[in-house]
């Protein structure tokens, strides 16, 4: 049976004090609840965090990590460093990496590949910029990046693997694709995990949405079949949004 997650992507936001100040406020807000509960501060706040939440059921993520195991590759940050603060859990593709950093669904590929290798969980994201969903070609766009991504993968390590669409057209715009725009693209991401993977992974693979998903409009989205929680962004910033999105889940 699939995971329900909810999962906060911090970005570049937030100093030592206030991830600190979040972090014990989501503490002391969150439900008790069998939902996965995740959070991704920046890499400053990494070891502090899994410090900070030791003991609770919040798993703390990396935002990104290098594909390289080590190197002369100034500024990254490999999966041994991740691993050896106790984060095991890192976001890759997601499409500000993609758009603003020159990702490709090739380097992608490498950076699940060594991830995997560490026996970290992956949270994967893709999904369509706003012409090509006005062109019709949004799941021509998300089935290539999953193919070119992802697809090489070995069966058993999909159990590594929590997938995460984000409309790239609804990520800190203030648009939302409806909730039945959310669950026709997961259907088809499943059917496609059904058709090229097989029925099991299919139906045991988590897959988030990530776009503009506000405590007022989470449990619509998150009532859909195939939507298993979200990956969220500005609202993850605030522990009433983010309680509230929690919430939203049950």
């Amino acid at each position: 049976m699939r995971k329900k997650i909810v999962a906060g992507n911090w970005k570049m936001n937030n100093d030592a004090a206030q991830a600190e100040a979040l972090i014990d406020a989501i503490i002391n807000k969150k439900p008790d609840t069998s939902t996965k509960v995740v959070i991704a501060p920046p890499f400053v706040s990494l070891q502090a965090a899994v410090a900070q939440t030791r003991g609770t059921n919040i798993i703390v993520a990396a935002q990104n990590m290098h594909q390289a195991e080590n190197g002369a590759y100034t500024g990254e940050i490999s999966v041994n460093m991740l691993k050896g603060i106790n984060v095991n859990t890192v976001i890759l593709g997601h499409s500000e990496r993609r758009a603003y950093f020159g990702e490709t669904n090739a380097l992608l590929a490498e950076k699940v590949n060594t991830a995997l290798n560490h026996n970290l969980t992956v949270i994967f994201c893709f999904g369509e910029e706003l012409a090509d969903r006005q062109t019709g070609s949004h799941f021509e766009v998300v089935e290539r990046q999953l193919r070119e991504g992802l697809f090489h993968i070995s069966e058993s390590d999909w159990s590594n693997i929590v997938l995460a669409y984000e409309p790239v057209w609804a990520i800190g715009t203030g648009e939302t694709a409806s909730p039945e725009q959310a669950q026709e693209m997961h259907e088809f991401i499943r059917t496609l995990l059904r058709n090229n993977i097989g029925s099991k992974i299919a139906e045991d693979t988590s897959i988030l949405y990530g776009g503009s998903v506000k405590p007022d409009n989470a449990s619509e989205i998150f009532s859909k079949p195939d939507v298993d929680g979200g990956l969220i962004g500005g609202a993850s910033l605030k522990a009433d949004d983010f309680v509230g999105i929690i919430k939203g889940m049950a």
